[in-house]
């Protein structure tokens, strides 16, 4: 079991106040998956007719519970959410595809819904079989308990190497309806894009049809938990879900995810899952430093982000960062082996907005002293533009340091 205990320095001060999610109802409880003396399962029980979008992990090494959600998603609805932390319940093979049908099978009784419509996720180490028991033994307990906006509890519940609980909330506006959007996340380690190792639970009360959940959720993961960090390493338990009970009772023809009157909508879910995602790179495996790098000036966006990505992922950067130091030749070494087009000649680099390296060369008597004092502060901003088009793309990473393989190194232990 991993041994982090001291909270990120990077940490919010407090859990965000979520106000309860008409429709949905929570409860958590020790079961011992894999930790001893802590909360480890989330039950979640959403009202009938819930309709629900989700993105998963590229990876070909996929959990068993992801092969499940993909199956269930395009039912489009929904009415529960099992997550337990602790047990990946990956490269388990036919072991793993049973213990998620006992389980899903199990709260599927108890919500007096069918299989399909009970979504699943597992965190934690990879290739131990899952004890599903030790699950679907709590689960009347667990029903019991079910209660509107136990936010915090259900957040802390899905922790891993996690030091803190993260959560997020706003209110938007459809067709002159006040709605909730909340989420939770978590995630510290194996953070990568396609899409990190965590997992995001997002709940509105809006009333909108899957299909168009769906093809709001997909681009705002893109430019959100698929743009960050840590460690370049995808996880094959990646999920994240958005879930919307209807109780709020906007009305609902709408002509497709683009529609206007999802404008604010699709801005404050984007906020929602940003601020999730900036909690999982600030709380990122001994990370000190939150790091935003923008890159403009490439072929295109999809350039943008790769080379983005690159400087965002080098170790040599990452620990420089960690050290605050302003080397900035370790930035061009990382554009240059992004594989995308950088004119050498036009390379422009600026750190906390001073810029250090313009058209290829150092700039002349620069003043170092402003650099170091914000390579000494928690939130740095690296912004390269690489001189070829008008592609832009911003990634979120931290510093990596000596925390980062402490934490790893015992993991299993």
């Amino acid at each position: 079991m991993a041994k982090t205990t001291q909270v990120s320095p990077l940490a919010p001060e407090t859990f965000p106040d979520i106000p309860p999610i008409a429709g949905v109802r929570a409860a958590t409880r020790a079961c011992g998956v894999r930790y001893k003396g802590r909360t480890d399962v989330l039950l979640v029980a959403l009202d009938d007719d819930t309709q629900v979008a989700g993105v998963f992990t590229r990876s070909l090494t996929a959990s068993a519970p992801v092969d499940w959600c993909r199956k269930s998603l395009p039912g489009g609805v929904a009415n529960g959410l099992i997550v337990n932390s602790g047990n990946a319940n990956a490269f388990t093979g036919r072991l793993g595809e049973d213990a998620v049908e006992q389980v899903v099978e199990a709260v599927a009784d108890r919500l007096a819904c069918r299989p399909s419509r009970v979504f699943a996720a597992s965190t934690g180490v990879i290739g131990e079989p899952l004890n599903f028991k030790a699950i679907t033994d709590n689960l009347e307990a667990l029903a019991g308990d079910l209660a509107p906006g136990k936010w915090h509890e259900a957040a802390k519940a899905i922790m891993t190497t996690d030091t803190f609980p993260k959560g997020a909330v706003k209110e938007a506006q459809v067709n002159g309806v006040k709605v909730t959007v909340a989420g939770i996340a978590k995630g510290s380690g194996m953070i990568a894009p396609d899409m990190a190792t965590m997992l995001a639970y997002v709940f509105t009360d809006a009333n909108i049809p899957a299909p168009v959940l769906q093809g709001i959720l997909a681009p705002v993961c893109d430019r959100t938990f698929n743009s960050i960090t840590v460690d370049s390493d995808t996880s094959t338990s990646d999920t994240c879900m958005l879930f919307a009970t209807g109780a709020a009772g906007n009305a609902a023809a709408f002509s497709g995810p683009d529609d206007p009157a999802l404008a604010d909508f699709r801005a404050k879910l984007e906020a929602v899952m940003l601020d999730l995602a900036h909690q999982i790179v600030k709380d990122g495996e001994g990370a000190t430093k939150f790091v935003e790098i923008t890159v403009t000036g490439a072929e295109n966006d999809r350039a943008a982000k790769r080379i983005a990505l690159s400087i965002a992922n080098s170790p040599l950067v990452k620990t420089a960062i960690a050290g605050e130091d302003a080397n900035w030749g370790r930035i061009v070494m990382a554009v240059g082996k992004a594989g995308e087009r950088a004119e050498r000649d036009r390379l422009n680099i600026a750190i906390g907005g001073i810029t250090i390296a313009a058209n290829g060369l150092a700039v002349d008597g620069y003043d170092e002293a402003p650099v170091t004092a914000h390579m000494q502060s928690p939130e740095i901003n690296v912004a390269v533009d690489v001189g070829v088009g008008n592609g832009r793309a911003t990634v979120w990473t931290c510093d990596l340091t000596h925390g980062y393989i402490s934490i790893n190194a015992d993991y299993r232990s």
